[in-house]
């Protein structure tokens, strides 16, 4: 007679959140204190955009796969595309490899990822109040951006910059909060977990 027997593989790997809320939120402050009229678009924020905000979000969030994490998984691989689109949009008109997007064009793309990022804050519900700040404020920051974009209106897109940087501050203190916690063993910062 025959058995068969079940092979089960522990999961001993990082947890990849804190590296991928690092590169969303330090990118994010980077961009929006350009948005808030601080200094001017430069390289310093392409880069960004292109390795911490791009790929090593990309990388956290092949990684959040491994952990089984399907909100980590698809927020991380968005968002560092997101991050990866939005240097191509400025860099690529630049370089002479198509035209530039319209104003129009632009006003869509935010909206789209205004969308997306407000049907992910609905399941932020399910995890922690520091990620629905996160995902709040994000939702709050595309919108607005859109709105900048439509009307043009250099105050609110000011304001918008600095909106951005509450919100990028936001997923810096989650990122720091979620490793600090695992490293001491106890809740050195409170992220509120969401009680399921």
């Amino acid at each position: 007679m025959e058995q068969s027997s079940a092979i089960t593989i522990k999961d001993n790997s990082a947890n990849p959140a804190p590296l991928g809320l690092f590169g969303f939120g330090m990118t994010t402050v980077l961009l929006n204190l350009h948005n808030a009229g601080i200094f001017e678009m430069n390289s310093m924020i392409l880069a960004m955009g292109i390795f911490y905000g791009g790929l090593a979000q990309i990388i956290a969030g092949i990684l959040e796969s491994k952990k089984n994490n399907s909100f980590g998984m698809t927020a991380f691989l968005s968002y560092g595309c997101f991050w990866l689109t939005l240097v191509a949009l400025i860099v690529m008109p630049k370089l002479g490899w198509m035209t530039a997007a319209s104003s129009t064009a632009m006003v869509a793309y935010l909206i789209m990822w205004g969308v997306f990022t407000f049907l992910l804050f609905i399941g932020t519900f399910r995890i922690s109040r520091a990620l629905q700040v996160v995902f709040g404020t994000l939702t709050i920051l595309f919108f607005l951006l859109a709105a900048g974009d439509a009307t043009g209106n250099e105050s609110l897109k000011t304001f918008t910059g600095y909106e951005g940087i509450v919100c990028g501050a936001s997923a810096i203190y989650t990122g720091i909060a979620s490793l600090l916690n695992e490293v001491y063993g106890k809740t050195v910062l409170p992220i509120g977990l969401v009680k399921k």
